[in-house]
């Protein structure tokens, strides 16, 4: 509600409301491309000859990690810039308009597609760590995906990673309680999993950093048009 009618006070109402909008836009389209990715794994993993890749509580893990402690990260993002000369959108117009739906298919299958190809690796050449592999995989693709979403046109590099803090911290923590989980025997246990060694953790976190890189390269080539 205005407090006032003072002109700046209505553009600075304007102006946050558009950054809400546009964070629930992003959070929304970030949410549905990680679960794009993880159902593809669930789906498809069976008709490659593997086991089911990720169990009940795995995935209930990544999404707490994801859809929870990312998303609120994601929700305190400040306004992109450019964030007031912009065309309104319309009020008719979805989450998933202007190219909403292209983006989160690709993104989803990429992540669904690079875990099914190490899952796959690990496990027809008899590594028994290939479940904990995939399920590490997608916990760092989210957030690097989620550092990328910040803004649809600038690069995080460009931005800062810390100029939203929250999200910096959140992401770290993310990656710490994923790290836990591997390595504390009582949580490796309770997840099924088994500790990664370094090589195969850094090719899991390399493997998330593609995801990061592909999203990065999607900026370039939009503003390049």
């Amino acid at each position: 509600m205005l407090l006032d009618d003072n002109f700046a006070t209505i553009v600075a109402a304007v102006g946050e409301g558009r950054t809400i909008y546009d964070n629930i836009r992003k959070f929304v389209r970030f949410s549905v491309a990680g679960n794009i990715g993880k159902v593809l794994v669930m789906l498809l993993a069976p008709f490659l000859g593997k086991p089911i890749p990720l169990l009940p509580l795995q995935l209930l893990w990544l999404n707490l990690l994801t859809d929870g402690l990312l998303g609120l990260g994601m929700g305190v993002e400040g306004p992109e810039r450019n964030t007031m000369k912009r065309p309104p959108y319309s009020p008719k117009e979805g989450v998933f308009s202007r190219g909403g739906w292209t983006q989160v298919s690709w993104i989803g299958g990429l992540i669904g597609t690079l875990a099914l190809a190490l899952g796959a690796y690990y496990f027809f050449n008899g590594r028994p760590e290939w479940q904990t592999m995939v399920f590490t995989f997608l916990a760092f693709a989210q957030v690097f995906q989620a550092l990328a979403s910040r803004s649809s046109k600038d690069s995080l590099f460009k931005m800062g990673l810390l100029s939203n803090p929250m999200l910096a911290a959140i992401a770290a923590l993310v990656v710490a309680l994923q790290l836990a989980v591997l390595y504390i025997p009582f949580l490796s246990g309770f997840f099924d999993v088994l500790p990664l060694n370094t090589c195969d953790l850094s090719i899991a976190a390399g493997a998330g950093i593609l995801v990061f890189v592909a999203m990065e390269l999607e900026k370039i080539v939009k503003l390049g048009k």
